[in-house]
């Protein structure tokens, strides 16, 4: 850690977020969806932390509430394209005859603009969480399995696999047993970054009307309906955008740290 101080920076300020999702309930918050024309576009105030927008919705809850979505959006493509990844990526890169299979479908789905494809994904489905959740993921996968296969076309020459060939061991007992270990590195450390794209990407899609349902309080949801009221209101925009950085930045700190320290060739 004290090599990597990016490490506890990134994971302290994380957990916070974490934590402001998890006890947004108990943060003195109301109910993120209740209106009041009588009370929209306040300043922020004592009552207001984060003032109020145009339909008289408690920007403080809201903004508390949309943590749950990003961090949730966010951790989830990070799990399951690098999971579905790390599975095509082993197979792709030890099988030589699912290779071209694998990863000709592979470069087709690389050609798309990431930001197109999850467009197109989204059009075809209703807008919802699970939705852009399984968008993304189809988008990260390509990414991830392309990694892992180049990490496993240098590891299945290593002298250990070759021994572990020769002792009669099963393909699948040599995939899990030597080359998965070794493959994990560089998979957490890409993990972080999938996890920091698809919160920015989250807030995107829901910016333009094309992710998560407006009722659904998010910080691209936010920063959408307030962008009318910037030159007015800007904190509207301001604030839930300085969350969504704020969260990017502690996980891109983290996966920064994580590099450097999972680096076997790092010398200090």
């Amino acid at each position: 850690m004290r090599r990597h101080p990016t490490i506890p920076l990134g994971a302290t300020v994380l957990v916070a977020m974490i934590a402001i999702a998890v006890l947004a309930p108990v943060l003195g918050t109301m109910d993120p969806t209740a209106t009041s024309l009588a009370r929209r576009l306040r300043e922020p105030s004592a009552q207001f932390p984060f003032g109020t927008d145009m339909l008289g919705r408690d920007l403080y809850s809201r903004v508390l509430y949309g943590a749950r979505i990003s961090l949730l959006v966010g951790f989830s493509v990070a799990i399951f394209s690098s999971l579905g990844g790390l599975l095509l990526g082993l197979i792709a890169g030890f099988i030589k005859r699912v290779d071209v299979v694998v990863m000709r479908i592979m470069d087709g789905l690389m050609s798309i603009p990431s930001m197109l494809l999850a467009i197109a994904l989204m059009a075809l489905t209703k807008g919802s969480v699970i939705n852009v959740i399984v968008a993304l993921t189809i988008v990260e996968i390509p990414r991830v399995t392309r990694l892992v296969r180049s990490t496993v076309l240098s590891l299945r020459e290593q002298p250990y696999v070759e021994a572990a060939t020769a002792a009669g061991a099963s393909t699948p007992r040599i995939i899990f047993r030597h080359i998965l270990p070794n493959s994990l590195s560089p998979l957490i450390v890409q993990a972080t970054y999938i996890c920091a794209a698809a919160m920015v990407t989250e807030a995107v899609l829901s910016f333009i009307g094309a992710g998560t349902p407006p009722i659904t309080p998010s910080w691209g949801n936010i920063m959408a309906e307030g962008r009318t009221l910037w030159q007015l209101k800007f904190y509207v925009v301001l604030i839930p955008a300085a969350f969504l950085s704020a969260t990017v930045l502690a996980v891109n700190l983290l996966g920064d740290g994580l590099r450097d320290a999972l680096d076997p060739r790092r010398i200090y």
